[in-house]
């Protein structure tokens, strides 16, 4: 359920709402897939890039073959040439 309440906030482009319920949803699921590349992109939306990697990586040690791997490879790759950047405001 918080993972479509997080859906709900993501549209509205309310990526701190997001955040919380798709963290709320990983409290009762840890390994919950979709709520972890979900919490990445709303992380990377944020510019908080070393979470965002960090969930997209967590995705990838979940589903390695999933399918948004190569969408969680390309965003870490980005994350990764991003460092030292400053984050968007």
């Amino acid at each position: 359920k918080d993972v479509e309440v997080g859906d709900f906030y993501f549209k509205r482009k309310n990526y701190r709402a997001a955040e919380d319920r798709y963290r709320e949803a990983l409290r009762y699921k840890d390994n919950d897939a979709v709520a972890t590349i979900r919490l990445a992109v709303c992380l990377e939306k944020l510019g908080i890039w070393d979470d965002a990697r960090a969930e997209y990586e967590s995705y990838l040690k979940i589903l390695p073959h999933g399918p948004q791997a190569s969408e969680a490879q390309r965003a870490i790759d980005r994350l990764k040439a991003q460092t030292g950047a400053k984050p968007p405001q």
